[in-house]
């Protein structure tokens, strides 16, 4: 690996050499009021996540209505099914909100005077853990919600069937959790590709305008050094061998592409640029390499695996 950045013309001089703990980090007292208030919060993510995956939709009953528009049984049907989950879905907006001030709250404590980010990072890695966390919750919870249209479609049948009934005078019971302002509110939220990152990166861009003493190299720099202490954790094996589950070395790629990507979104000039402290193509190469090498370790699992089971006759065999 190492020989890898070496071909490129790469080094790791300039990035902060330390070990973040993100398997084991917990708070000192100093960071113990912001670490419970985002605990909070976090406790929350796994739930959210199991729900989104296991979000099938409505899109049977849907079709069924549509097409049969003068049967109102399979109208009703349909409303029943679309209802519980537009509930859900607005669960998840509502999360978004709460994991927004969450993420406000940790970039003060990991961006405030008198520490440098690098400082704040190392000092206070519990913190920086949580911060990691929520990167994590937010690529995995994105990934999940693009490769599901059915969440659009059964927010869209939703707002077509208040609007039909809106125009006929009608109020149904739903409107009362899901009202009128809550529905545009949604309806932005689920319309952006990556709904939590967009999330992340207007809280960032807020927090950086909002905190006009505090300057904007500050935050990019929290986030760009991030950055760099996953990449030196990847590639400096004293470091990897303090990893006690493989998971971690998957946590630490994802979390770097996380924190690129919402350096792009929020650094003036964005993450490719040539002044970016954000080395882009080397992080690129050191997460492809993890990559593949993950992935051909799976292999080679796959065909021992393969191999015993073929050195056994199959059960129902052995059975006879």
């Amino acid at each position: 690996m190492g020989n890898l950045i070496k071909v490129l013309g790469k080094d790791l001089e300039n990035c902060p050499h330390f070990f973040l703990d993100f398997e084991n980090a917990q708070p000192t007292e100093a960071e113990t009021a912001v670490w419970n208030q985002v605990s909070a919060v976090l406790e929350e993510a796994h739930g959210i996540l199991a729900e989104l995956q296991s979000y099938n939709g409505a899109g049977q009953e849907i079709r069924e209505a549509i097409q049969n528009p003068g049967d109102l049984a399979l109208q009703e049907k349909a409303w029943n099914a679309v209802c519980p989950l537009v509930a859900k879905l607005k669960r998840f907006y509502e999360f978004s909100l709460r994991l927004e001030n969450a993420l406000r709250s940790l970039l003060e404590a990991l961006t405030s005077p008198p520490y440098a980010p690098m400082q704040h990072l190392e000092r206070e890695q519990a913190l920086a853990k949580q911060f990691a966390e929520i990167l994590h919750f937010t690529l995995s919870f994105d990934e999940l919600k693009m490769t599901n249209p059915a969440i659009q479609n059964d927010f869209s049948y939703y707002r077509r069937t208040i609007s039909r009934n809106r125009l006929n005078n009608q109020q149904l019971e739903a409107e009362n959790e899901v009202n009128n302002e809550m529905a545009n509110r949604m309806s932005l939220f689920y319309a952006e590709a990556t709904p939590m990152l967009k999330t992340l990166s207007n809280a960032t861009t807020k927090f950086v305008s909002e905190n006009k003493t505090l300057p904007i190299e500050d935050t990019t720099d929290c986030l760009s050094t991030m950055a760099c202490v996953c990449r030196v954790m990847l590639e400096t094996p004293e470091y990897r061998c303090r990893f006690t589950n493989t998971d971690t070395m998957l946590f630490c790629m994802r979390v770097m592409v996380g924190v690129i990507i919402l350096y792009d979104h929020v650094h003036p000039v964005g993450a490719f640029a040539k002044t970016s402290k954000i080395d882009v193509s080397t992080n690129i190469s050191v997460i492809s390499a993890e990559y593949a090498q993950s992935i051909s370790f799976k292999s080679r699992l796959d065909l021992t695996f393969n191999k015993k089971q073929s050195c056994h006759p199959p059960l129902q065999r052995r059975l006879v």
